[in-house]
């Protein structure tokens, strides 16, 4: 197993995490929290693919602007909508709205479960729950899960949004997670990092005492 070379960013009103991966072919940066193109400039980083793990406004609110200013392709679940961004539900909750910069989705992942993306094979777990759209991204060769909303260390996403589900999203967990190695690192939407061995027993959840 080797290591990737990355860094993470972590910004937005909901503490978001994102992060830039140096792959083979190029720099991917896995979703697009509020701030997160000032500090690819800090970082003198030049992306060349994004992929996003679900459409909440937290995890894109930066896409249209680094797809623009980077010239990069955007790989998502679903083409972009404003009820995956959830801006029709706080809209409707709040009376007032909130925009998400709209972004083109170059590449719909809707029913793949193996994408490659500069020069390196991933799994796709589909794992709803969260977010209809909720997927995670597995780099096998790597021992490496980008886990968006799905899987934290100690929690699980929440699935009081439209279209949540806790039972999807623990089937999900379970199904498709819970089978990876033990010592896969988890590089969760939110937080620290976490193995899927450590959250298979210890997630008060979904693991094995829950």
């Amino acid at each position: 197993m080797t290591t990737i070379s990355m860094s993470m960013f972590t910004g937005g009103i909901a503490q978001t995490n994102g992060y830039l991966v140096k792959l083979p072919g190029g720099m991917l940066l896995v979703d697009a929290p509020d701030g997160i193109v000032r500090w690819l400039k800090q970082e003198g980083a030049k992306v060349d693919a994004v992929l996003l793990t679900h459409q909440h406004f937290d995890h894109v609110l930066d896409a249209a602007a680094v797809a623009r200013e980077h010239g990069c392709p955007v790989y998502c679940w679903e083409a972009y909508s404003p009820d995956l961004t959830l801006e029709r539900l706080f809209k409707t909750m709040t009376g007032s709205a909130f925009a998400v910069p709209e972004f083109a989705v170059d590449h719909v992942l809707n029913g793949k479960t193996e994408i490659e993306v500069l020069g390196q094979k991933m799994q796709l777990f589909h794992v709803p729950g969260h977010s209809p759209d909720s997927v995670c991204f597995y780099l096998e060769s790597q021992g490496v899960l980008f886990g968006g909303d799905v899987l934290f260390l100690d929690g699980v996403g929440r699935t009081d949004f439209p279209g949540g589900s806790f039972e999807q999203l623990a089937t999900g967990i379970e199904n498709h997670l819970w089978p990876l190695p033990d010592m896969t690192v988890v590089f969760p939407g939110h937080g620290d990092e976490t193995t899927i061995g450590r959250e298979r027993e210890e997630n008060p959840f979904v693991g094995a005492g829950a």
